[in-house]
This record gives structure tokens, sequence and C-alpha cells, in this order.
């Protein structure tokens, strides 16, 4: 029976002003969409650090390039079939009258990264344009889910020593405020690595032994020379959203997104492998009016995103797919 655990860490990417949050997850299969909206544009950038990413419209986001603002961000699983997703939320915000605006008609911005969960049930669905379109109507400035929802449906995380000593990832929040400024994140966990809680150096999900009963500890068993499965590439991923009220250029948003990633490897190891195409975007809204303090905001970002992965694993629920189970971390360790 699973025990019940309270989330580690406060807050939600929703609490940074100008931004909403909405989900969309299939009945039919583990597997759904999450988009990040930003109805009245934001500043972004992005960093890419996984060797084996599924992206799209990153290239707009680099400093030199036209585009200043996006409108909403993906997060997706379905591997590179659900970047068709994002087609479906251009189309509700082409229907709300939010876009770039060109002269011939809006162009929604709508930069997307996905995660590989198609070894969870029916790889034949995925999300799709109406997923896409289902998660902006759901959007709000409410305190999204946690856990198996969304881009976290189908997540899975420990997954280096193979998929049936691996267990259940999915999607958390967090966010911290300092110096008059709010940084938040949003991280959908689907590592081949395990996930720690940096603040106490204590396993929570990951590669399990060979009865199932424990946490391996993916490190230790690589230290000691365990090797590791042969999995193929790019069937992991972590993916998110980074988020602040401060006055961002595009600079200043890549390099939010790249330290964020410091968080990342705060609390999953290993991380960045040559098997995940972990991508972070990085949002600012402006809403504080401020101009950015970036050692501030670099160092809020780091933690936002290491508190996040953590309440992604808290918040996982344990499945169960035919004869296939992945315990969550609750399942494993006392409240």
């Amino acid at each position: 029976m699973s025990t019940a655990i309270a989330l580690p860490y406060p807050g939600a990417l929703t609490d940074v002003a100008g931004i909403e949050v909405g989900h969309a997850s299939d009945s039919r299969r583990p597997t759904g969409c999450t988009v990040v909206l930003a109805r009245a544009g934001a500043v972004a950038g992005v960093d890419v650090r996984g060797a084996a990413p599924g992206t799209r419209e990153t290239d707009l986001l680099a400093p030199a390039n036209l585009v200043q603002q996006v409108h909403a961000v993906l997060l997706a699983g379905g591997s590179a079939w659900g970047l068709d997703a994002a087609g479906g939320v251009m189309r509700w915000l082409e229907e709300n009258n939010i876009g770039l605006r060109t002269g011939y008609g809006l162009v929604p911005i709508v930069p997307a990264a996905v995660l590989f969960d198609l070894g969870v049930g029916d790889a034949r669905i995925r999300p799709d344009a109406q997923a896409g379109y289902q998660a902006c109507a759901a959007a709000g400035k409410q305190a999204p889910a946690q856990g198996n929802v969304g881009a976290g449906s189908g997540a899975l995380v420990g997954k280096l020593l193979g998929m049936a000593r691996a267990m259940k990832g999915g999607i958390g929040t967090a966010s911290v405020s300092a110096g008059g400024h709010t940084v938040a994140a949003l991280i959908a966990c689907n590592a081949v690595g395990d996930v720690l809680d940096p603040a106490t150096g204590r396993l929570l999900a990951g590669a399990r032994s060979e009865d199932g009963q424990r946490l391996l500890g993916t490190r230790d068993a690589l230290l000691a020379g365990q090797l590791p499965q042969q999995l193929l590439a790019g069937t992991n991923t972590t993916i998110g959203v980074i988020a602040t009220d401060a006055l961002l250029g595009k600079a200043q948003a890549q390099r939010l997104a790249q330290v964020a990633h410091d968080g990342l490897a705060r609390a999953i190891n290993p991380v960045h492998t040559m098997l995940d195409g972990d991508t972070l975007f990085a949002l600012g809204t402006g809403a504080s009016g401020k101009p950015a303090d970036m050692l501030l905001l670099a160092t809020l970002a780091a933690e936002a995103t290491a508190r996040a992965v953590v309440n992604a694993a808290a918040a996982a629920r344990g499945l169960r797919v035919g004869d296939q189970h992945w315990p969550a971390a609750r399942d494993l360790i006392p409240a």
C-alpha cells in the first residue's frame, strides 16, 4: 500500500505573474502534455544539455535572432510524435487573438520539448494537436497538479539498470522568492538517472535492487563496476520551464536557462547523458517591473529547478500497465 508523502517544497510556476499552466492527460494510456501560457508574451531562452533532444522552435530563442517573445511553451510525452501537440496550442492561441502580428495574420510562437514515454503502454497513443488544445483550455493561474499528469503521466526514472528496475517519475513544480523577484520551475522528470533531494542527500526514486524492494543507487552501482543496460538513446529526458517576473533580455533568459541545469545536476544523478535529451526553457514576464539581478536570479533558478525535480518524484504514484509495475517514491520510502 502506498504511503502518503507530503510534497517537500512549496510554490508553483504560477506564482510568477503572467504565467498560466494547463495539463492534458490521456486516459487511454499514461501520456500527456503540459502547456505554459504567457498571454502577454514573455522573453524566452533555452538550453539543451542532453544528447538526444526532441525540440521545436528553439532556434528562434537565440539572442541574435528576430523573435523577442513567446506566447506558450509545450512540454509533452510521446517522443517526437508529441511535437504535434504544439499545433493545437497554436490554434488555441490564434482563436484567443494571441500571437505575433505579421500583417498577414497572427503567428503564435510556441517552442516545445518532448520526452520519451513510448515504453509505457500502447506506443501508438501519443499527444496530438487536440491534446495541446485541451491543455490550453485547462490552463489557469492556480497551482497545477503534480505527479502522474500532463507531460509527467508516463515518465519513469532510474532506467540505467533496465526498465524492469525503474520507478515512476512525474511532473513537479516549486518557487522561491528573494530580493523582490519570484523564480519558479516546472519540471517533467523522465531521467535515466536517480532522483535525490540535494538538501538531505537522500535518494527518492531510481534504479532498484534485483528484488525491487529498495533503492540501489545508480551512481554507487556504476562506481562498483556494475555495467548499465543497453538502452536506446533518447528514451529518457527531463524537460521543463523556469519563469521569473523580472525584466529580462533574450541573452539573460538564455543564461537563466543555462544555470537552471545546475538544479538538474543537484537532483538527478547521472544527468545530461547520451540517453537523455534534457532541455530547459526560461521565461521572463517582466511583471515585477524590476530589472534582473542575474546573480540572484541564477541562484534562485537552480534552487527552484532542483526543488521541482524532488516534488516530481514525491508527487508521483506507482504505475501498473499490463504485467509491468513501476513503484513510486511513496511506495519505498516511509513518510
